[in-house]
This record gives C-alpha cells, sequence and structure tokens, in this order.
C-alpha cells in the first residue's frame, strides 16, 4: 500500500539557494550540482555527485558522502563515509546549503505551526524559530532545537530536568547526561536567544524543579 506524502519523511531546506523547498524520501535522493541530481545545488562549491539519501524498509535513513571535495556535515560535524540519521538532524552541504531532516509530517500537530502570539515562534514542520519577528539564522543546534521545542509545546509550565534530558537527548543517550551537560545547553540557549532579544530572559530556571520558557505577548 502506497504511502500517503504526509506520513514519508521530510528533507527541509533552510539556509542556502533552497531556502523553504521541502522533499518527501520515498526513494533514493541524490543531491549535487548535477542536472540529473534529484535535487540540484548550483553552486560551484558543490560537487556533481555530492551527497545521496537511501531509505530502508525498517524505516530508517541512512546518508553517504559521495567522496565530494567539499565534504558533508551532519549536525555540525563532518561526514566521513555514511550514517543514520534521526528526526531534527541537520545536513549542510559543502558550507553552501542546509537541510533539516523530519521523519514525517503525520508527527506534528497541524497547530503546531506558529500557533503562539509570543515574542517567540516556531514552525515544527520547518524547524524555524522567529523572536521578535526575526528568524533565528543560522539556525539552532538540534538538541538546542529540541529543548526550546519541548518547553515551548508546554506553554509556560515547568518541564522537570529529568524529562528535559530525555526529550532533548532519547532514553539511553540521557542516561549518561551529566547536570553540567545540561547547564551548558540551556547557557548555550539563552544566548542565542539574547542575541535576538537583549531585554528578555526566555529560559527561567526553576531551582528543584526544571525549567519554563517565559513567552509574553508580542507588542
Amino acid at each position: 500500500m502506497k504511502k500517503r506524502e504526509s506520513e514519508l519523511p521530510f528533507l527541509i531546506a533552510q539556509v542556502g539557494p533552497l531556502n523553504g523547498r521541502k522533499w518527501a524520501i520515498n526513494n533514493e535522493i541524490l543531491i549535487g550540482r548535477g542536472d540529473d541530481c534529484d535535487i540540484v545545488i548550483p553552486d560551484r562549491q558543490v560537487s556533481r555527485f555530492h551527497f545521496k539519501l537511501i531509505p530502508h524498509a525498517d524505516k530508517t535513513i541512512e546518508v553517504k558522502d559521495l567522496g565530494s571535495k567539499n565534504g558533508s556535515y551532519l549536525n555540525g560535524k563532518k561526514l566521513i563515509g555514511q550514517a543514520f540519521i534521526r528526526d531534527g538532524d541537520q545536513i549542510k552541504i559543502a558550507l553552501v546549503q542546509n537541510f533539516i531532516f523530519v521523519s514525517s509530517d503525520s508527527t506534528v500537530p497541524l497547530g503546531n505551526a506558529k500557533i503562539s502570539t509570543g515574542r517567540l515562534l516556531i514552525d515544527s514542520r520547518a524547524r524555524r524559530v522567529w523572536v521578535l519577528e526575526k528568524e533565528v539564522i543560522p539556525p539552532f543546534s538540534v538538541q538546542q532545537f529540541r529543548l526550546l521545542q519541548c518547553l515551548y509545546e508546554l506553554s509556560g509550565e515547568v518541564m522537570p530536568r529529568e524529562k528535559i534530558v530525555q526529550a532533548v537527548w532519547g532514553l539511553k543517550e540521557g542516561e549518561g547526561v551529566t547536570e553540567q551537560a545540561l547547564d551548558a545547553l540551556v547557557r548555550r540557549l539563552r544566548e542565542r536567544l539574547f542575541e535576538f532579544d537583549k531585554n528578555h530572559n526566555y529560559l527561567v530556571t526553576v531551582r528543584g524543579f526544571g525549567i519554563r520558557l517565559d513567552n509574553p505577548d508580542y507588542e
């Protein structure tokens, strides 16, 4: 039975010449400068055949750099050989084009896209964030976005630290996350938000409980 497009994983272009475009991952996708690629990035820094996404029957998505001259990056680290990606991972092609991987549009509630009237807005489908109507570019790191998103969805309620660890790092990964690592992540996210709004602290630490997002209405 053929899947509906909304049930497929997606690749969404962010910063770069293809910004805003979206591709469903139903078959292998070849990315490069060549006209016969599935996604064409018209820039000389991009190799003719640069990068490939390969969906598997078990619903995993494999990615490969095809020996490109200027490299491919997964979550900020140069990709050597192949890897498997998960929801929210960021891909960069030769420092020219950014993409974000979304496991499925059907996992995101329709009302989640820019639902808030606050100073901070999130489009969960496209993994885009605006502060005071200005888009955050370059985008947040994967962990920064996951932290901000889970707080955003709670609409000002306090999220316990252990729940944050599970949401950001995953259950298995979260087991080894230290208090210092979480505090460092919160600090870096605060610093990024401060770049766009120097008059408000969005992340409020409730001692002994956790963290909440203070997102006042935009005036």
